[in-house]
Order: C-alpha cells, then structure tokens, then sequence
C-alpha cells in the first residue's frame, strides 16, 4: 500500500506486505532504506544495517526483503551472540548471499566487545527510517485499522495525524486507543469519538488548529 507520498514504486510482492497482510507502506522516512534493500547488486559489502524505531515496519521491510533475495536476516542484533553476527558476516561475504542486521540503532552506538566484529560493522551501510512524515501517519493509521476491520469514518485519520506526536509508538498507541473504545460503544469510529478518546488519554493536543491535508499525500 503507498500512495504519492511513497518516493519509490513498490513491486507488487512488496506492496502487498507481509503474510498476515500488514502493507508496507512507504514515505520520505523510509524510502531511501527501501531503495537499497531494493538493490543489493549495489552494496559495497554483503552485509547492512538497517536501524529505526521499532513500530516503524523494520521487522516487516526485513521479512520482505529475505524473500526477495534469499538473505539472512537478524532481526534485532542484540537477539544473537556477537560471535554469531561475525560468522553470519563471513559467511555473507564468502557466499554472496545478502545478510541485514535490524537494530534500535546504527552500530556506532553499540556496545560491540569483539574487535574483529567492530571493525567489520565500521564498514557496513547504515539504513535508517525516521519518524513518519504526515502522509505516512495517515496512511499507517488506516491501514492499522483496515487490519483490524474497524470502520473509520471519512476524515478520522486527517483530524488525527496534525495534533500527534510524530512518531511510530504514538501512531501505534492512538489506534490501540480507538480500537478500545470502538469495542466499547460499538460501531465504527468518527470524528466525536476520536476527539473525546484522545484528548481524554492526553494522545492529542487539543490547541493545534486545524490544518488542511497535505495534497501530495493523495
């Protein structure tokens, strides 16, 4: 799923996302880590580090990106010995088979004890996924509720993503909000509902003013 705000075109097998149909959406904070995952014949070495906060899709741009290449993936670098990560970057190199390494940060930050293993990632492509832009929000936040079947009236997600913090655990947080109080009144979830659930939890800023969407996000 990616509308204009995706800065890449998806193939199909990537757009449609994963097996429990999580789409993969894409917007300017994770576009440029897409592309390279996109193109491993271009990387100086075997082996890259992608780095985001977590909620931000990684997991999900990793799983897709072992099915497109047949790569290994260590999905959070401190899951597995350092020993492990070495050996998993010989073999990358030695076999050409890709290896990606998703982590909470780039490897400059990590607590890294081995130094052949330290000198290794010195050398290793760094991705990183920011926080999404408005178009990714909205987009995300839709697809969050599509997933769950919940029904979100016309405008939902517009009236949301200007009074949000702007990050992915938000983002997740607003639509695990919404979700609750759906259950509870029933139906689906409009504009009223939005507002009293959010500003109740303290997830939205009331004293934002209203704010027309971003057309680029059609």
């Amino acid at each position: 799923m990616a509308r204009a705000s995706g800065q890449i075109a998806l193939p199909l097998d990537w757009s449609a996302g994963g097996a429990n149909g999580t789409p993969l959406i894409v917007g300017t904070s994770n576009a440029d880590a897409v592309r390279y995952l996109r193109h491993v014949s271009t990387w100086p070495v075997r082996t890259a580090v992608l780095a985001g906060p977590r909620g931000s899709g990684r997991s999900l741009m990793g799983r897709l990106f072992a099915q497109d290449t047949g790569g290994r993936v260590i999905d959070g670098h401190g899951s597995v010995s350092e020993e492990e990560i070495f050996h998993a970057w010989n073999a990358a190199q030695a076999s050409g088979t890709p290896l990606l390494i998703i982590a909470d940060a780039p490897p400059a930050e990590w607590n890294v004890a081995l130094p052949d293993l330290r000198s290794r990632l010195a050398a290793v492509p760094v991705l990183t996924i920011g926080e999404p832009d408005d178009c990714l929000a909205r987009d995300l936040i839709e697809a969050l509720f599509a997933r769950r079947g919940i029904v979100l009236a016309p405008g939902v997600a517009s009236y949301i993503v200007p009074r949000m913090e702007r990050s992915y655990a938000m983002v997740h947080r607003i639509v695990a909000a919404l979700d609750t109080a759906s259950l509870e009144k029933g139906g689906g979830i409009g504009i009223r509902l939005t507002r009293e659930t959010l500003l109740s939890q303290g997830l939205i800023d009331p004293d934002l003013p209203e704010r027309q969407d971003d057309p680029t996000c059609r």
